[in-house]
């Protein structure tokens, strides 16, 4: 079995860190105010997930923060036609180099059943932006059906409405014979809508697209 590389390790960071010539300095907390403390905020996606050899599919997510509150609802993510269920807590600071940390825990219940430990991560300098979230499932009716997911993004942003960049993802909703599939991404920034088209071993017969959307308010 080969080795599965995480993305988001401290040497990954660093790495990041050296290759943008930024440094965290004074890690100072974000302070939004009373106001947008008790401000809830929404953001809805849609992936759109148009796979070799298999039917395509849909994967919702739908996320709700206060303050460092975070709740996220996900939909095929884990399996098709099962769903998942988050709770976490968010950390963020920096100065020229950002950071936005989130780990969770979530339910998992459908095709597949189980407990879930996960996180999400952003870095952010200078246009830079790496992205990573992961979670690793216990299957609790089937111990075999253990796994690791994980979604990476390291993203250049040349204006405010454009970034293109490299996309990672491990995952067991559909099979391939790559253990992580590696592409390429861009995405437009329009207001409260974003929208990105990634494509996954471009070339290749496992070539995968993924058309995303994602609205916030």
């Amino acid at each position: 079995m080969r080795t599965i590389r995480i993305l988001p390790t401290a040497a990954a960071v660093a790495a990041f860190a050296v290759a943008t010539g930024c440094a965290f300095g004074q890690a100072t907390p974000d302070d939004p105010g009373e106001g947008a403390a008790n401000r809830w905020e929404f953001s809805l996606a849609g992936y759109v997930y148009v796979v070799p050899d298999a039917p395509d599919y849909l994967q919702p997510t739908l996320t709700a923060d206060r303050d460092r509150l975070h709740l996220e609802a996900r939909y095929n993510y884990e399996d098709v036609d099962t769903a998942s269920a988050w709770v976490g807590y968010t950390f963020s600071g920096g100065d020229t180099l950002t950071f936005e940390v989130t780990p969770m825990l979530g339910g998992v219940f459908g095709n597949t059943t189980g407990i879930a430990p996960g996180f999400e991560l952003t870095l952010g300098c200078r246009g830079l932006e790496l992205y990573s979230e992961g979670e690793y499932v216990f299957d609790t009716s089937d111990s075999s059906g253990s796994f690791f997911y994980s979604w990476s993004e390291l993203t250049f942003a040349a204006v405010d409405w454009l970034r293109f960049g490299v996309v990672a993802q491990r995952t067991r909703v559909y099979q391939t014979d790559l253990d992580i599939q590696r592409g390429l991404l861009v995405g437009i920034s329009l207001e409260h809508l974003d929208l990105t088209f990634h494509a996954f071993n471009p070339g290749g017969e496992d070539q995968t697209l993924v058309f995303a959307a994602r609205v916030s308010w």
